[in-house]
């Protein structure tokens, strides 16, 4: 059966995420960055939702080559948000194109049993497969992935592979453009879920923006409940006839 996880970023996400019963929450902040780690309050809100929470932990956009302070900063937030409620968290980090094994050991344990997802720096890695084996052989419980490609459905036979090689020691969770309109045919790779926004636009009053990526319509990106509705129902019809 393939699980469906929400990329969440705001209190109207997390509305929807609980009204539909998704199966977990992958909260963030800023995904129009790629997402970073969401605040204090946020993290507050989305465990009181009931949903299972994974919470995002990446200190800054751009790449995913920390220093020292970034991984201490990684570690510690990690921690922070087990111990308020998080069922598990979401990380990645590389050195070299490979991926960060001092960095995803500390956060296993600081993990302290709750779920580690390896987010799509795996997609940077020089081998997806080599990178696959390293991550189960740390202990990390899913990795999230679009192939390598821009968007999952550009690399259906990719997710076939990996999927094969993790032979359930390790979930493979297709994420990256996933729609309401391509999802059946990610699912029919055997991946073990799926991750989307499932994000529209939303308005806003116009102003003065602030900062570099801000635009002067004031709007926002925010979960678009009628696309996450719809798939949901189609993994859920899936469900029932696999």
């Amino acid at each position: 059966m393939t699980a469906f996880e929400l990329a969440v970023q705001d209190a109207a996400g997390i509305r929807v995420a609980a009204d539909l019963g998704v199966d977990r929450i992958e909260l963030c902040s800023a995904l129009p960055l790629g997402g970073l780690t969401p605040s204090v309050g946020l993290i507050t809100a989305a465990v009181a939702s009931g949903v299972a929470v994974h919470v995002l932990v990446r200190p800054r956009g751009g790449d995913f080559e920390y220093d020292d302070d970034e991984r201490a900063v990684i570690v510690d937030d990690v921690r922070w948000a087990r111990a308020h409620g998080a069922a598990g968290v979401v990380v990645g980090g590389l050195r070299d194109g490979r991926v960060d094994e001092g960095l995803i050991a500390r956060v296993t344990d600081a993990a302290d049993g709750g779920a580690v997802t390896f987010h799509r720096a795996f997609d940077n890695l020089v081998d997806l497969a080599s990178g696959l084996d390293r991550l189960r052989g740390l202990g990390v419980t899913r990795v999230l992935t679009s192939g390598g490609a821009a968007r999952a459905d550009e690399a259906l036979p990719v997710l076939r592979q990996l999927v094969a090689q993790a032979d359930h020691g390790i979930e493979i969770m297709a994420g990256s453009g996933v729609r309401s309109d391509n999802v059946t045919r990610i699912v029919a790779t055997g991946v073990d879920a799926v991750h989307a926004s499932a994000k529209h636009a939303v308005a806003g009053r116009p102003g003065v923006s602030l900062g570099s990526a801000a635009t002067d319509g004031g709007g926002h990106e925010s979960v678009d409940a009628d696309e996450a509705r719809r798939l949901v129902g189609i993994l859920r019809a899936t469900k029932d006839t696999r």
